[in-house]
């Protein structure tokens, strides 16, 4: 098997909904970024065999193979394919998964795996609202509520707290825990690595083009917040636990992994920055939907031989509170290894680049502690979970 690592990752920073992102094109939030990974690893585009980037609404600025749209937009050689794919929220981490495969079976030796996702401009569900306005049929057949009931990931997170004996203190305490550690990863330059400045447009108080732009350089995300105050929050179902401030945000951003064959990042000159050991794609039980991080998780573990104890950090998506509180009971993890830096309910949850942005923060979070693995598990809509095992190279 051919030994694949990662040279680089990085991000743009994180923008809030309706932020400083919000008027920039999808590609080129995505295109600077793939640019400056490349750029850090000292490798020309040409040098690269595949982009493989994750989207979830490819609708409007979104639709039309956005990877390669971004790839061109922004001086990528053309002769380098790129492909958009989707896994839901876990599209760009089965981008990464899918770069690993593509050159541990040799089809490839470069490939770059990214993610992109501007909420503000194409919200969630745009795809499936536009087609069935249009008359183009729902994106749910009948044949489907003949063998399981269809419910939305919001339904979901409850079911699954239910299940897992999760209650309302258990999940504001995991969105305060977010934020607090967010706040602090910012106050100590944790991010900067990261971050890739991505220039924006300016709008005026009526939402127009000022023509003026602005370079973005920090996330937006992050809220100062208190037990009291998420405490006062309403839930967002009636009866349910989850508020707006224990569920992930909306956000804008785009990340990258720049992926190698070991012996290709010789011949380039490029230094190893981690390992990729394991990868996984799991199904799971498609009404509760929001379980993948627990199966995804245990497959590449056990596939190398490894338990939770062996691992330094994990990075578990926090669409919900009550995913990442359900993985770590089912699995019994430490807490104090998982979302060191806070998750997406703090940083937010730019859907299709979220997967490699928690790639570009174990692999990061890992050189900064000196730790050796680090694993990276998403839930994702219609019941599927994302796996990847990383090791510090």
């Amino acid at each position: 098997m051919v030994d694949v690592v990662i040279v680089d990752s990085c991000r743009s920073p994180i923008g809030r909904k309706k932020g400083s992102l919000a008027a920039a094109h999808p590609a080129d939030i995505l295109g600077p970024v793939m640019m400056e990974s490349l750029a850090r690893a000292g490798v020309a585009s040409s040098d690269v065999g595949q982009v493989v980037g994750g989207c979830i609404n490819k609708i409007g600025a979104q639709a039309m193979n956005i990877t390669r749209t971004a790839w061109l937009s922004h001086g990528g050689d053309p002769d380098v394919a790129a492909t958009t794919v989707d896994a839901q929220c876990g599209s760009s981490q089965q981008a990464v998964n899918l770069g690993y495969s593509l050159i541990a079976s040799g089809a490839e030796d470069v490939v770059l795996a990214c993610g992109v996702e501007n909420m503000s401009t194409v919200p969630i569900g745009s795809d499936a609202y536009a087609g069935a306005k249009a008359g183009l049929g729902k994106p749910v057949s009948r044949s489907y509520f003949g063998h399981y009931e269809f419910t939305s990931q919001f339904e979901g997170a409850e079911r699954v707290a239910a299940k897992y004996g999760i209650d309302r203190s258990d999940t504001d305490g995991l969105g305060l825990r977010s934020q607090e550690l967010a706040a602090r990863a910012i106050a100590e330059g944790r991010f900067e690595t990261q971050i890739v400045p991505v220039e924006a447009p300016v709008l005026d108080e009526q939402g127009n083009k000022t023509g003026e732009t602005v370079t973005v350089t920090r996330d937006e995300v992050p809220r100062d917040t208190s037990l009291e105050a998420l405490a006062g929050l309403n839930p967002v179902l009636p009866e349910g636990i989850h508020t707006a401030g224990s569920a992930s945000q909306i956000a804008d951003g785009a990340s990258a992994v720049l992926l190698m064959s070991r012996d290709r990042a010789e011949e380039l000159g490029c230094t190893p920055r981690a390992r990729v050991r394991q990868t996984a794609l799991v199904g799971c039980d498609p009404v509760l939907m929001l379980e993948g991080p627990i199966p995804a998780t245990r497959k590449v573990l056990e596939r190398e031989g490894l338990t939770v104890d062996d691992i330094d950090i994990f990075e578990v998506n926090e669409a919900f509170a009550s995913v990442v509180l359900a993985w770590a009971k089912t699995l019994g993890v430490d807490m104090d290894k998982v979302n060191p830096n806070g998750g997406a309910i703090a940083l937010g949850h730019p859907l299709g680049a979220t997967g490699s942005f928690l790639t570009t923060k174990v692999v990061h979070e890992l050189e900064r502690t000196g730790g050796r693995y680090g694993v990276i598990a998403m839930c994702c809509g219609g019941g599927l979970g994302t796996g990847t095992l990383v090791e510090r190279i």
